[in-house]
């Protein structure tokens, strides 16, 4: 009902939480539009936007906190579009480090809890004509494919893909009724799930480093048709997803000089619960994860790629994610128990870094009439996880972004470079033209 203010869910307060004076909590979107012969229109911009805000209220809402001191939603009375869809000027002659380099500032920056958790800003424009729209929204507001959702209904057209099919559970036997005996079979599998998963695996770390604030970030597109035709030239179900991962393996072995030094790295894979039923207004999180390790020791791209998608497929089959989203909702009724668990599985021995993978739009999108030429997302690293990896798809390219404390962590642009190496590395291993 409008007016009333409503609780945060136990995820998104969870989240809203981790802010601290180095991390501010948001993911950012980086849309590149192709060139154009005028600037974006920022005022239609903002009436666009501001019509379609009816399709998710969430986005005039604020955080507050009730009687009891909780964080909940509720209305924003003095929402104002023009605090939201802004511009931000790059000088003349600017191109895309330039671009890079304003987006990476917009990501150290905070978001203002006295209003709606997300803003727009048009940057540019590039010398060669071209704008962009950096998009940021709060994690306690929208996950991945949340965002995704909200850009879809608020901001470009048309409307973003709803998102894959939420994962299969494993069923029960022929006969056997999903009661009691169904969830003590849960409960007698989940200690495998943890010793998986939380098992202090890591290697030692190049990426356990403090974080600062600063954020320096750098993107790279890879098409689509590369990565599945890679995959389909392995034998099993070897995904998208594996190759991603392969090609940061690839990537991270040479930027970090790892060839011969260092075994591996252990990578946590977020993993969406979302139902495909869900509509474009319902926002929140609900995500668990996977740890992979990527066999930096591995010297043939093939090889790596085989070794990654082994062991996605084992941890797919086993059913972690689901386990250990349930096992941690049940914790969230233990305090101390909860936040003893989570700080355990958030150590730099329990993973190394944090790669993302989200669908966006499968067909081509616009913004104000100017057609989308590339979409690029990044989130924010962690302290002691100063690298984070973040993928999503539109229109046939996957868009790659990658986010450090350039303090912790510099260079990364040097990493977007031998990841478009191991990217070629990978094609021509695989027969791919």
């Amino acid at each position: 009902m409008a007016g009333m203010a409503k609780e945060l869910t136990p995820d998104d307060a969870h989240i809203l939480a981790l802010e601290s004076e180095a991390i501010a909590g948001h993911t950012l979107k980086l849309i590149v539009l192709e060139p154009g012969s005028e600037p974006l229109d920022l005022e239609a911009l903002r009436a666009s936007v501001a019509e379609r805000l009816a399709s998710t209220p969430r986005a005039r809402q604020r955080v507050a906190r009730d009687a009891n001191a909780r964080p909940c939603w509720a209305d924003c009375e003095d929402f104002d579009i023009a605090a939201h869809v802004r511009r931000r000027e790059l000088g003349a002659g600017a191109g895309e480090a330039d671009l890079w380099r304003e987006a990476g500032e917009l990501m150290s920056q905070r978001l203002d809890h006295d209003r709606p958790l997300w803003t727009f800003d048009v940057v540019g424009p590039l010398d060669d004509g071209r704008e962009a729209i950096v998009a940021r929204v709060h994690h306690a507001m929208a996950d991945g494919i949340s965002t995704v959702r909200f850009l879809g209904s608020v901001l470009w057209q048309p409307a973003a893909d709803p998102g894959p099919p939420a994962p299969k559970r494993r069923p029960a036997a022929a006969g056997e009724p999903e009661g009691k005996h169904h969830r003590l079979e849960e409960l007698r599998r989940l200690p495998g799930a943890l010793r998986r998963e939380l098992g202090g695996h890591a290697s030692e770390s190049p990426l356990d480093r403090p974080v600062g604030s600063a954020r320096e970030l750098a993107f790279i597109a890879v098409p689509l048709g590369d990565l599945k035709a890679i995959g389909a030239s392995r034998p099993g179900h070897v995904t998208v997803n594996d190759v991603l991962l392969a090609i940061v393996a690839g990537g991270l072995r040479e930027w970090l000089g790892a060839a011969g030094r260092l075994p591996a790295l252990r990578a946590q894979i977020p993993v969406s619960l979302h139902h495909r039923s869900e509509g474009a207004g319902d926002l929140g999180n609900r995500d668990s994860f996977l740890n992979v390790d990527l066999p930096l020791d591995e010297a043939e791209p093939i090889a790596r790629l085989d070794r990654i998608h082994a062991e996605t497929e084992e941890r797919k089959q086993l059913g972690d994610a689901q386990e250990l989203y349930d096992f941690f909702h049940a914790l969230a009724r233990f305090k101390h128990l909860d936040r003893a668990v989570e700080h355990l599985a958030a150590e730099p021995r329990e993973f190394s870094l944090s790669i993302s993978n989200v669908p966006g739009p499968r067909e081509e999108i616009a913004v104000a009439g100017r057609r989308v030429e590339r979409l690029g997302s990044v989130a924010e690293p962690a302290d002691r996880h100063a690298l984070r990896v973040s993928a999503i798809s539109c229109a046939g390219s996957v868009g790659v972004g990658l986010c450090t404390d350039p303090e912790a962590l510099p260079n990364v642009a040097g990493f977007a470079d031998a990841l478009e190496r191991a990217t070629d590395e990978l094609r021509a291993a695989a027969g791919i033209e």
